[in-house]
């Protein structure tokens, strides 16, 4: 990795953190056991548009171990690995569609939230089951529960990438467009 892409990632986990921070000032529900509404994924998927899979999946990760160290909450080791590196690392898969187009940043905005999704479901299952209400199926129960803030958070993901990546990406390639014609 290059200094320049080192300096990326490295701003993007400070701003993803300072996105998450701020979103707990604001009047947005916070679930007992994890979960809110926030924009912290946007500086990771910018990444992983920008640069590619590989350091969006880095960004993710070190995004995860951060958060952790500020506001540490697992069961078990398993569970720290799935909820935090695992699972925000997952978000940079994103950038596996880099360079597709518009279409490409929803569809990777998807791909990276639902594996997010997917990962926070298993661990839910597994290691936060005692919390199902009686008679509920734990996957059930865990489907929902994270549904409840992925689905908001993942549609404002779309939403607002389009615009912040129309700017850094699209902006970028419409001005080398125009300076060519020179």
């Amino acid at each position: 990795m290059n200094v320049r892409l080192n300096a990326e990632i490295a701003m993007a986990v400070a701003l993803a953190i300072v996105l998450e921070l701020l979103s707990k000032t604001l009047p947005l529900p916070r679930l007992p056991y994890g979960g809110s509404v926030s924009l912290r994924m946007l500086p990771i998927l910018v990444v992983a548009f920008r640069s590619g899979w590989k350091p969006g999946c880095v960004t993710g990760i070190l995004y995860g171990l951060v958060d952790f160290s500020i506001s540490p909450f697992y069961f078990h080791p398993i569970q720290f690995l799935l909820d935090y590196p695992l699972a925000f690392g997952a978000v940079g898969l994103a950038g596996l569609l880099k360079g597709v187009g518009r279409i490409g940043i929803v569809a990777g905005v998807l791909l990276g939230n639902s594996i997010r999704f997917a990962i926070h479901v298993v661990s839910g299952t597994i290691f936060f089951a005692h919390l199902a209400p009686p008679g509920q199926p734990v996957l059930l129960y865990s489907i929902m529960y994270n549904i409840s803030y992925m689905l908001p958070e993942t549609i404002v993901d779309i939403l607002l990438s389009q615009f912040l990546l129309k700017r850094l990406i699209f902006g970028k390639l419409e001005a080398a467009d125009y300076s060519s014609h020179k």
